[in-house]
Order: structure tokens, then sequence, then C-alpha cells
């Protein structure tokens, strides 16, 4: 018998309660949370990058129908609680991301995030005032819903063109005092400015790793005080490197050499639901 919602949300909240942090993982459709379930993770959470990827665009391309019908077929494929990567939440008006956040709880999603980038390259973030009434407005729709919805609120500076540190923490102390759940600021440096975000707020940061050179082992983000890592792209990246690979060998050399190092239908499909 499925879990009900509301107990996939509290068992979602009592993750980031500790003692040490969590990996949650980012898949793209049924199959690859049905294999993520079946290795034993605990929640998955949904990439825009891969969300667009599976629809052949870049990311920042699909449209909340879009990425909302993506969720459903990863709530729909296991019986884990799930959050979703919903960007800037698919409007610039408080009231579009509040909607959003809506949306996402009917859904079947435990938690989702909103971002202070802007998708507009000539002013790549919020301003400041913008960005927390956002995350304001989207806390208030999260608040409304019968079960404990966890709102994660991340400014995107050094992804974005904007490396400054002091802004950073900044804008994630005020989206906490708005009463964001969850802290994010994803393309950190280095350990030092991860441990300096965390030491500078009181609700639990996630930290995103799959950027070379700026991802650390699971234990060197616990002892800065992290207390969950997603993996955004990285996965889907893993996964279609594996196909391109296959597939130019099989192109320019006319060998399948790929297929001895794969895994066999029957320890793929023991994932997979009858």
């Amino acid at each position: 018998m499925p879990t009900p919602q509301a107990d996939k949300a509290a068992r979602f909240r009592k993750l980031h309660e500790g003692p040490g942090a969590f990996v949650i993982p980012n898949p793209w459709d049924g199959g690859s949370a049905r294999l993520l379930a079946g290795l034993g993770f605990q929640a998955l959470a949904t990439s825009s990058g891969a969300a667009a990827g599976v629809l052949g665009r870049r990311d920042g391309r699909i449209t909340r129908d879009e990425a909302l019908a993506q969720v459903r077929i990863i709530v729909a494929a296991v019986d884990l609680p799930v959050s979703a990567d919903l960007e800037k939440c698919f409007g610039d008006a408080p009231a579009i991301v509040a909607e959003t956040v809506r949306l996402a709880g009917e859904s079947g999603l435990v938690g989702c995030s909103v971002e202070d980038a802007t998708g507009n390259k000539d002013k790549p973030l919020f301003d400041f005032h913008a960005a927390v009434e956002r995350v304001a407005a989207a806390v208030k729709s999260a608040r409304s819903m019968s079960f404990p919805f966890t709102l994660t609120a991340r400014t995107e500076n050094f992804l974005r063109g904007n490396p400054d540190l002091d802004d950073t923490i900044r804008r994630l102390q005020a989206f906490e005092k708005a009463g964001a759940d969850v802290l994010m600021a994803p393309g950190l440096p280095d350990l030092a400015a991860v441990r300096a975000v965390c030491s500078a707020v009181k609700k639990p940061v996630n930290f995103m790793a799959g950027i070379k050179g700026k991802s650390f082992t699971v234990a060197e983000l616990e002892a800065a005080g992290v207390r969950r890592i997603s993996l955004a792209t990285s996965l889907y990246r893993a996964a279609m490197s594996g196909l391109y690979d296959a597939a130019r060998e099989v192109k320019e050399g006319g060998t399948f050499g790929y297929l001895e190092h794969g895994l066999a239908s029957a320890d793929l499909y023991r994932f997979m639901q009858e």
C-alpha cells in the first residue's frame, strides 16, 4: 500500500534533522527513480537540467506543466519522499510563485525549491527585496498545505556571475527569516565558503555536488555543517556520457565493447515494477 503523502513529508523533514548529512540524488524519469530507490536512497529530487534534457532542451526551457508532468511520473514510480527543483517557480510575480508551490504539493511532492535567478541574461538575479518577497510568497503557500511541505530557498549568486559570499549569506539569512525550511547556494567555491554559509544560518543547508573542482566528500560536507547533498544533473550527465561513448564506439569503430561493461537486462530489470 502506497505511503500517504503526509507520512512521506514527515519522513523528509526528519532526514534534515541529522545527525549527519543525507544524499538526495536526482532522477529524471521513472526508471532512474526506481534504480535509485532500489539502491537504498531515502529521498529523491528532480533536476531542472535533467528534466529539460529528457525533452531535448536546455535547462530553463520547459514549462511548468511539463515539469509537473515529469514530477508525477517520478512520484508514481517510487514510495519515497520526492522534492523538485522548480527553478524560479515559472514566474516573476510572487503570486505565480505561490501558485507553483501549491501545484507542486498537489502533484505529490513533499518539497520544492525557489531561486533568485531571473532567467534574464541582462539581469540574472532578482534584487534583494524582490527575492525575499518571492520566498515569502512560497512559504505562505507551503504553510497552507495539510502536511509539512519543505520549502528550499536558493540564491544563485555563484552561478550567475556574482560570486559575492557576503551577499550570498545576506540573502540566505533573509530567506531563513522569511520562513524557508532549507537554504541553498549552489556553486560555493571551497569548504571554507561552505562552512561560512552553514555557520551563518540556523536552518539546514543543502550543498549541490556536481561541479568539477567544487564537489567534496560527504564526510567533508558533514564536517562543514551541511545537512543535505543533492547531485543536480550529474547522474543524468553520467548516464548520457555512457550513451555518448557507446554510440560513438558503434558509429566510429563498428564494435560493441560497451556491452561488456553495462548492466545486464536482468540486473537492471530487478529494480523495475512488474
